[in-house]
């Protein structure tokens, strides 16, 4: 889902207004500009911290208690979040449940990992895709891992916990730091834009597109995201030791070509 600009940021106004910190609104571009902070209990304590003037770090000043209550925000803005998923407010990007249905036919594992808290993923999984999808599909997010993304934490969990090697994992993402991420897990990653990373550059992105696309106007489709498939090279494109593209073998931008070992 583009979850960010119109499902969490409204929760976490909401959740600001009702513990009485309604002078805390954030705007859409200044959200934006937040994003860079991965992790939403992260989020609220870089934001504090840049306004320690302001309520409510001007009157917490203990660690433990700021702790405590940017936790018991996010709680709440996790509850309000799922409200909106589960009155249907928020919708599916096109293609996402056509490429889980097609991973799904063809046995291949497919998991989601996310910065977000688990509860409101799973609302996700299971109001959006189904409860089918939602018994089968693991969910690795929140605090599942002690460092989110840009770490690459939460993709070695999920593929050590699904049993496959990081090198034959593909990853969707949306945001220069979950293709971060990805890359530094070493995993393959196709970048689908969102609201708010339009603009970003994506470079070391295997392919970049606008979405992954409904039935007809796909992207891409999960036989793409195998050797061969569309748009992957194989054997692999060279990277240094940095991890980054060899000299002239960049990805090429929306229809890139990249290497992947088979999934």
């Amino acid at each position: 889902m583009d979850t960010e600009r119109d499902g969490h940021r409204p929760a976490f106004n909401e959740a600001f207004k009702r513990k009485g910190l309604g002078h805390v609104e954030w705007g859409v571009d200044e959200y934006g500009v937040l994003l860079e902070t991965g992790g939403g209990k992260e989020r609220m304590a870089a934001y504090f911290d840049a306004h320690p003037g302001a309520a409510p770090w001007s009157s917490v000043k203990d660690p433990a208690d700021r702790k405590a209550l940017v936790a018991d925000l996010h709680k709440l803005k996790t509850a309000i979040f799922s409200e909106a998923v589960e009155a249907g407010a928020l919708p599916l990007r096109p293609g996402v449940a056509r490429l889980v249905a097609e991973a799904r036919a063809a046995g291949v594992p497919v998991a989601v990992c996310s910065t977000s808290a688990e509860a409101a993923v799973s609302t996700i999984v299971r109001v959006l895709l189904g409860a089918d999808v939602a018994r089968e599909m693991r969910v690795f997010a929140g605090d599942v891992v002690p460092r989110k993304k840009p770490d690459p934490a939460i993709y070695l969990l999920a593929a050590r916990e699904l049993g496959v090697d990081p090198a034959r994992c593909v990853v969707v993402e949306d945001s220069e730091i979950g293709l971060a991420a990805a890359r530094a897990a070493g995993m393959r990653c196709v970048v689908t834009r969102s609201a708010y990373t339009q603009g970003e550059a994506f470079e070391g992105a295997d392919a970049v597109f606008d979405c992954i696309g409904e039935a007809g106007e796909e992207r891409f489709s999960l036989d793409d995201l195998t050797t061969p498939g569309s748009f992957w090279l194989n054997p692999p494109l060279p990277r240094d030791a940095a991890g980054d593209w060899a000299p002239g073998s960049e990805p090429v931008r929306a229809g890139g070509v990249g290497g992947v070992d088979p999934l």
